[in-house]
């Protein structure tokens, strides 16, 4: 099937080649419309080589569901709706069309003939798979999160109280501009308080100079949780004065959304990293974006000596990371929510760890009815709400508790209550 697909990639791109003009400094100018229907169905024959169209198909089932999830969210907590980062938007409107964007310059640069076909294909499929996987991955992510708060606000009567527009924030895009990291939302349990949700938090905020950036570099390799989850109002979980320099959360929730997600593997930083100075990081930085105008331009990339040489990570497997994020922030509780099940000796080894693993969740709702009910205990600062009372509705209250046959308290509440009581018994 692969060698079938490149043929026909192949045959496609010789037909649009007939349809373009590619000026002397590289620019491809389309001659017909359906030279840009033959360039999507190069991206699409792409897609198909990266993913299949099974694939793409599961992404567009988790899509409906995410939807739905966020449909129940929206009419059991009362909130507007939630914001999405760019990315994770483009992808739920259209999964397929949003793959074909990641594959503009690159197909651009094949077709003006500045790219090869096998290099193509390798940077064009790992494109694709890598966008796939990660927007899946932050679906599933969303789904976990958005199930748990309905089920908080149905079964606890929870309501959001941050944002107070009324839009949960579901991604951190400038949120962390003014140097705090503040919380995607914070959720209010009748009579029990306060809990203060971050998704992915930890990560940079803004600086200016070296003195800033020594002082806030640990963020840039500090480990990122999925979800981590404070009792209280906590509007800033940044501490400079800790290390990691992130306050201590209550829980953690990591999801995995794999199914053999426990047999990977990956490099980890983290605190073996070696902090930059602005000057190194500009260099670097420099040094990055030369490497990338350097083709557009025409000129010979030179060779630059490495600033700084950085301590290498530790290769770890995807269960042993889950564990470092225990070891480092020490939170009460750690869930790990997985939707498919995951072996034995891989339980035992996160239940060793202090971590409990929910299994086989798939996209059942009612498997994380445990975790809601554990987060309740975690909430703290409840504040009465106050009600200004003014003299019409303070003589209201004193007309209906005569109708009603109510002793009139020096507790205005227990009069309130006492009258409600009664006309709900009436009926």
């Amino acid at each position: 099937m692969s060698a079938e697909i490149i043929n026909e990639i192949t045959e496609v791109l010789n037909e649009v080649k007939g349809k373009v003009v590619i000026s002397t400094s590289g620019t491809v100018r389309v001659l017909s419309k359906d030279a840009n229907e033959l360039i999507d169905r190069i991206k699409d024959l792409v897609i198909k080589l990266a993913v299949g169209d099974d694939e793409v198909n599961e992404a567009l089932e988790w899509i409906r569901l995410f939807k739905e999830s966020l449909n129940e969210l929206i009419r059991s907590l009362g909130i507007k709706g939630v914001t999405l980062s760019k990315e994770v938007k483009s992808f739920i409107e259209d999964p397929r069309n949003h793959l074909r964007k990641k594959l503009f310059i690159y197909t651009h640069d094949l077709i003006r003939g500045s790219k090869r076909l096998s290099d193509y294909l390798r940077t064009s499929c790992a494109a694709v798979r890598t966008s796939l996987r990660t927007n899946k991955r932050t679906l599933y992510q969303y789904w976990v999160l958005l199930t748990i708060l309905a089920i908080l606000s149905r079964d606890y009567g929870a309501r959001m109280v941050y944002p107070e527009h009324g839009f949960m924030s579901l991604d951190r895009s400038g949120k962390q501009r003014s140097g705090t990291i503040p919380p995607n939302t914070i959720i209010e349990l009748p009579t029990r308080g306060l809990l203060s949700i971050f998704l992915e938090a930890p990560r940079p905020v803004s600086w200016e100079d070296s003195s800033d950036l020594r002082k806030y570099w640990r963020l840039y390799t500090a480990l990122r949780p999925d979800i981590m989850v404070y009792g209280g109002n906590v509007t800033n979980i940044l501490n400079v004065s800790l290390n990691p320099p992130i306050l201590k959360p209550d829980v953690i929730i990591e999801c995995k959304e794999l199914s053999d997600w426990y047999l990977r593997s990956r490099d980890v930083k983290g605190p073996f990293a070696k902090p930059l100075t602005a000057e190194e990081w500009r260099n670097k930085w420099i040094r990055g974006l030369w490497s990338g105008l350097s083709e557009v331009l025409g000129v010979r990339v030179s060779d630059v000596n490495e600033v700084i040489k950085e301590r290498r990570g530790v290769r770890l497997k995807e269960y042993q990371v889950v564990a470092l994020y225990r070891r480092v922030y020490k939170p009460k509780r750690m869930y790990l929510i997985s939707r498919t099940r995951v072996p034995s000796d891989v339980t035992k080894y996160l239940s060793n760890e202090g971590i409990e693993v929910i299994d086989g969740v798939g996209f059942s709702g009612g498997s994380l009815k445990e975790v809601a009910s554990e987060l309740v205990k975690y909430a703290r600062g409840y504040v009465p709400r106050v009600i200004r009372v003014d003299d019409e509705l303070m003589e209201l209250i004193k007309e209906s508790a005569k109708v009603m046959n109510v002793v009139l308290s020096n507790d205005l509440s227990i009069t309130v209550k006492d009258i409600l009581r009664k006309l709900l018994s009436n009926h």
